[in-house]
Parts: C-alpha cells; structure tokens; sequence
C-alpha cells in the first residue's frame, strides 16, 4: 500500500462525507419543515431535548463552533422554543433548555424522522445500518486522534 493510496482513499471518503452531509441536510430541512423549524435549528434543539447544555457542549457534541451554537440557540430562545437557564456547575456558562414549545415541535418531526430511518434501515438492513454507524463513529474518533486541531487532533501537518 503506497501513500498515494491513502491519499485516494482519504479523497473519496471527504467527498463521499461531504456528499452524504449535502443529502443529510437536504433530508434535515424536509422533515423539520413542518415543525417550523431548519435543520441547524432542529440540531441544536435536538442535542438539549433530553438534557440541558451550555452552548459550548452542544458546539463539542455538534463537531461546530460555539459561535454558529450560540446564535441558533438565541434565535431559538427568542422564537419561544428554549430557554436559558442558570448553570449549577457555572455561573456564567447558562443552559439551553426546550420549552414546552420547543419539546411540542420536536414532537412534530418525530413520525416523519421514524419513517425516513425505517426506510433507510429497510434499503441498508439491520445490521448493514448497525455497521454503517459503527465505521462513521470509528472515522470520527480516528480523525480527532490524528487531525488538524479543529477535529480534536494536534495538527494535520507530519507527526515528528
């Protein structure tokens, strides 16, 4: 195996990621439409639905920035479709939490979410989509391990 093939393979699997992140989001936008919301709002509303976070865990667990998260969560907060909250952990750093609006419109979402997964566990079969999810969280935990520094790594430049 040759550098060069790692290369291929690296190329294919970022445009095959980026692909699948276009069709994602394409899906994302379609089924929280109805509930009046965006994918990106959808996200963030759906990282905190269980339990309240400040912003900068929901940006960690996101894979984004604390600064795109915080602006999501207050156009969510000003739409009524989550609150602030005070942190016991830190005063400064507040919790972002649903509203019983913000729990009602994820309420909406959730039948055409089950259908588009039953579907897509029909086309790939349980244990193919078992398997796609174990290699995507695989390639996540490798590229923070040796990425560049966005992806949790120490720099994508040769390791010494």
């Amino acid at each position: 195996m040759t550098g060069s093939d790692d290369q291929e393979r690296l190329s294919r699997t970022a445009l095959g990621v980026f692909r699948l992140n276009g069709q994602l989001l394409a899906v994302s936008e379609e089924l929280a439409r109805p509930a009046g919301l965006t994918a990106a709002w959808w996200q963030v509303l759906g990282a905190v639905v269980r339990e309240p976070m400040p912003v900068s865990g929901i940006a960690r667990a996101m894979g984004s920035t604390r600064q795109s998260v915080q602006r999501i969560a207050d156009l969510l907060a000003g739409k009524g479709l989550a609150e602030y909250a005070p942190n016991p952990a830190h005063r400064r750093a507040k919790l972002l939490r649903p509203t019983e609006e913000g729990h009602a419109a994820m309420d909406r979402i959730g039948p055409g979410h089950a259908a588009f997964a039953a579907r897509l566990a029909e086309e790939l079969g349980p244990e193919g989509f078992a398997e796609t999810v174990r290699v995507l969280e695989r390639l996540s935990e490798a590229v923070g391990a040796v990425g560049g520094t966005a992806a949790g790594g120490d720099g994508i430049g040769p390791r010494p």
